[in-house]
């Protein structure tokens, strides 16, 4: 152990002051330090009067034993004077080796009472003690780097492994993490969890199926009567009973029970039913229940629960009550989302990748600062969007050079998405009705820097009027809100039949102006995509059968979506076209996002002008030419007048602006 201090020979030190109450430092010694153990030598006497406490601190005794065995080899290699004690050898004394008197600084170490000192030195090294008290707390120097906040965030995109894996899987795993996030990394994590996802479908298949079965099997324990889960019997509210109920403020743990009772026996009613007592009577109930529980009001809890079976329609009040998830969407034009992944994870976010379906979006879990004031936010990396509002520019695809109108735009996470998707080309008119929510919209497309949008306020029943000929249209029609509501929980009380039937009738017209206002001829779109937040059959499926009837030069095409479940084509004795099934519906519950609705349309030709032209080459076929008969030419001044009103028409049609008429000699104007 000495050999270290024993190496570097020196003269003793210039003296330094006596330190009261102090701690020596941490940091290694140096020459300067092993010199002035030399010294130390002949403070060991002092030991007797430590070995007071040896019986009580058994291991310091074993560690200043060895520390006093490195001394005595120490001192056979480089002997000092024994009449000589340095101010270094008084620092020591004052602090370490509490109260050394100086009568015991002469001798040797072979006077000391040391047992078995060789059995000491045959373990391992032991850290030096200096004789602190046990009761003292030793602080220690703080490093001069402060710990990240991101130390204690996970270091990859997508974590892996599960809580319960070895020690040697956990190794392994951070080892992975110190590594850098490559897209190889991210893929391979991914697949991991999707195959984890397919587990846990297995196993919630399983546990459904099981569920069935003891429903079944407990259904043969029920009397006439019917007992809860408590063994007491439920009784099922009259009419009038419920009336009453309604005036009083409901007991929350009796509406619970009752719930839960309603919807266990409409899942089997043939055996669980109570005799005297119809299904519409539970149902009746069991809405009212809802209503009371959930804060609906009647009219609105009994409209969305028609959408769903019994116990879905639980599940479905129920996600509306929890928070969807944090998404952002990166903005391609400035950044890719592997980049901006890193960026924000070395910020303190916890986020993933949303899914396989979209390429640019991102879930955030956690994060240590503002995920809408960070530098890349404000440097216009990304946008905070909801994931659902992903799906309808998705579904309209939009293709470079192309005109695009988005009629109801603000706040301009769709109009973003587009220009991002042009890659700054073609032309895409962002418009809002309202014209406060326009500098919000204009906001959004500077600081993502969107070079080719235009911002107008016009009402959007106008637009064929005010400009056309676009190759795609996207609709975000204004609606009810339904399937947001976990956001805008205000929606529960303040939407009647009346403020259905206002925005079905808006809706309608909104959707005849986006499909007039493409043009039929383009040769890379004439689509239109019909988008709501609403999960309610009046505005989402009426509208768009509405649409099909009323303009028969459009059908119904794939969104290219991947998933979403399949729209209604009948619906409580309401019958649609049979098309709708190519419409997505997204719910809450389902698909862990807003609910939406999805619906894209193909823009032809009209059928009198497709009949025109059959009919026209028809003609052509049937013409005899006389060959004796002259060439007739055509006469271009005669012509021309209606040339240029055609391409008049055509620039009108286009939203190009038209130059005035020329007028002729004589003082008119060529029509």
């Amino acid at each position: 152990m000495g050999g270290r201090r024993t190496k570097y020979k020196q003269g003793p030190p210039a003296p330094l002051p006596e330190v009261k109450n102090g701690r020596f430092s941490t940091k290694k010694s140096g020459k300067r330090k092993a010199e002035a153990d030399d010294d130390l030598e002949e403070s060991l006497p002092v030991r007797p009067i430590k070995k007071i406490k040896e019986n009580e601190r058994e291991p310091k005794t074993k560690k200043v034993v060895s520390f006093a065995k490195s001394l005595k080899s120490s001192r056979k290699t480089n002997p000092l004077d024994k009449g000589t004690k340095s101010k270094k050898t008084q620092e020591f004394d004052s602090d370490g080796w509490e109260d050394a008197s100086d009568d015991h600084l002469e001798g040797d170490l072979d006077g000391l009472d040391i047992v078995d000192e060789d059995d000491f030195l045959q373990g391992a090294t032991e850290e030096l003690d200096l004789g602190w008290d046990e009761e003292e707390d030793v602080n220690v120097l703080p490093t001069k780097g402060k710990k990240s906040k991101q130390r204690e965030q996970p270091a990859s995109i997508i974590p892996t492994g599960s809580d319960a894996t070895s020690s040697d899987d956990e190794e392994s795993d951070e080892e992975d993490d110190d590594g850098p996030i490559t897209m190889a990394n991210m893929e391979a994590r991914s697949r991991e969890i999707d195959a984890s996802a397919a587990r846990e479908a297995e196993l919630e298949a399983e546990e459904l199926q099981n569920a069935a079965l003891d429903e079944a099997d407990d259904s043969g324990d029920m009397g006439e009567e019917g007992e809860d889960e408590d063994g007491e019997p439920f009784h099922l509210p009259t009419a009038e009973e419920r009336a009453e109920e309604k005036n009083m403020v409901p007991d929350i743990q009796v509406v619970q029970r009752r719930l839960r009772e309603c919807v266990r026996i409409l899942r089997n009613f043939q055996k669980l039913g109570l005799r005297g007592r119809s299904r519409s009577e539970y149902v009746d109930q069991l809405v009212s229940d809802i209503a009371s529980y959930y804060g609906y009001n009647d009219f609105l809890a009994e409209k969305l629960f028609q959408l769903f079976p019994v116990a879905e329609a639980i599940e479905f009040f129920e996600a509306n009550e929890v928070a969807r998830p944090v998404t952002i969407r990166t903005n391609t034009l400035k950044a890719r989302r592997r980049d901006l992944a890193q960026a924000l994870i070395n910020r303190g976010v916890n986020l993933e990748p949303i899914g396989k379906w979209t390429n640019v979006g991102l879930q955030i879990f956690e994060s240590s600062v503002p995920i809408g004031a960070t530098p890349e936010y404000l440097a216009g990396h990304y946008m905070l969007q909801a994931a659902s509002s992903f799906l309808p520019v998705i579904a309209l695809s939009p293709q470079p050079e192309e005109r695009i109108l988005d009629m109801a735009s603000a706040p301009g996470g769709k109009t973003t998405h587009i220009s991002a998707l042009l890659q700054n080309t073609g032309v895409v008119f962002a418009n809002d009705a309202n014209k406060a929510r326009t500098k919000s919209l204009t906001a959004n497309v500077h600081r993502l820097g969107c070079k080719n949008v235009i911002v107008c306020s016009y009402d959007g029943r106008e637009f064929p009027k005010v400009m056309g000929g676009f190759d795609r249209v996207l609709l975000d029609a204004p609606c009810s809100g339904t399937g947001v509501i976990s956001k805008d929980s205000s929606v529960k009380v303040n939407k009647s039949e009346r403020d259905f039937q206002l925005l079905s009738h808006l809706q309608k017209q909104l959707i005849l102006c986006a499909i007039d206002s493409v043009s039929p001829d383009s040769k890379t779109g004439a689509y239109v995509v019909y988008s709501t937040c609403s999960v309610t059959v009046d505005e989402n499926e009426a509208v768009v059968d509405y649409a099909l009837r009323k303009r028969p030069n459009i059908k119904l095409v794939d969104t290219d979506l991947g998933f979403g479940r399949e729209g209604f084509t009948k619906f409580r004795g309401k019958t649609f076209n049979p098309s709708l099934n190519l419409t997505r519906r997204f719910y809450p519950h389902v698909h862990n996002m807003d609910g939406f609705f999805v619906a894209k349309f193909k823009v032809e030709k009209r059928a009198k002008s497709r009949a025109a032209e059959t009919t026209n080459l028809k003609s052509d076929e049937n013409m005899v030419i006389d060959e004796d008969e002259d060439d007739v030419g055509f006469n271009s001044d005669e012509d021309q007048p209606f040339l240029e009103e055609a391409k008049r028409r055509r620039m009108k049609a286009k939203g190009i602006r038209v130059p005035p008429r020329k007028t002729s000699n004589t003082g008119t104007t060529t029509s």
